[in-house]
């Protein structure tokens, strides 16, 4: 693709670089900003500038927030008895659409995977563990649904969870399975999501 401006070369470069678009849907991204108000341009490179340098990480579940803790876990209306647990914040706001589902979150950070040289010790496990016995006295947590997307990794994840969890006394379930079999969380309808977490199942190890 040949381009009349290095600049918008850059341009089109940097965006092509986000997941899903690629150099004609980047470079008709960066001609629609240029078209734009300057101080269009100006705001959304503010909001992104923003984001990276100003963004934080739930201290409790490890979900995106503004503030050392997040939304959801601040809320008290929210049940601290029930934790689901996620792969990332994408399928916290996948669940969060449903309006199906009352309890707090775990983000673990990504699933088991050998193959790219993801472990137990790379994911947030010890905290969701630590979690689980700091609160044992004062709030403690009575279930936790395995809400990972029906894949081999989702699965070997959810195996070795639900066998650090059995030590700890807790219930555990996982979503029903009208996620179709290697789906990703996200990609899910709202319906089914939402039917898949009320019809939750016992998760069973044995």
């Amino acid at each position: 693709m040949n381009f009349p401006s290095k600049l918008i070369e850059d341009a089109v470069t940097e965006i092509s670089r986000l997941p899903g678009i690629g150099k004609k849907t980047a470079l008709r991204l960066a001609l629609h900003l240029l078209k734009q108000n300057e101080a269009h341009t100006e705001a959304l490179t503010l909001a992104l500038s923003r984001m990276r340098s100003e963004i934080k990480y739930c201290k409790t579940c490890h979900n995106i927030a503004d503030d050392e803790e997040c939304s959801i876990c601040k809320s008290h209306r929210r049940d601290s008895s029930i934790i689901c647990v996620v792969e990332d914040m994408r399928d916290v706001l996948a669940i969060e659409n449903t309006n199906q589902y009352l309890g707090k979150y775990h983000v673990l950070g990504g699933v088991i995977s050998p193959i790219q040289g993801i472990g137990p010790e790379e994911l947030k496990i010890e905290s969701l563990l630590e979690r689980i016995e700091k609160n044992k006295d004062s709030e403690p947590v009575k279930e936790i649904i395995l809400a990972l997307s029906a894949t081999m990794e989702g699965d070997t994840t959810s195996f070795y969870l639900a066998k650090k969890l059995k030590e700890k006394g807790v219930s555990v379930s996982t979503i029903a399975r009208g996620i179709p079999v290697g789906g990703e969380l996200e990609f899910t309808d709202e319906v089914t999501l939402g039917r898949s977490i009320m019809t939750r199942i016992n998760y069973n190890t044995d």
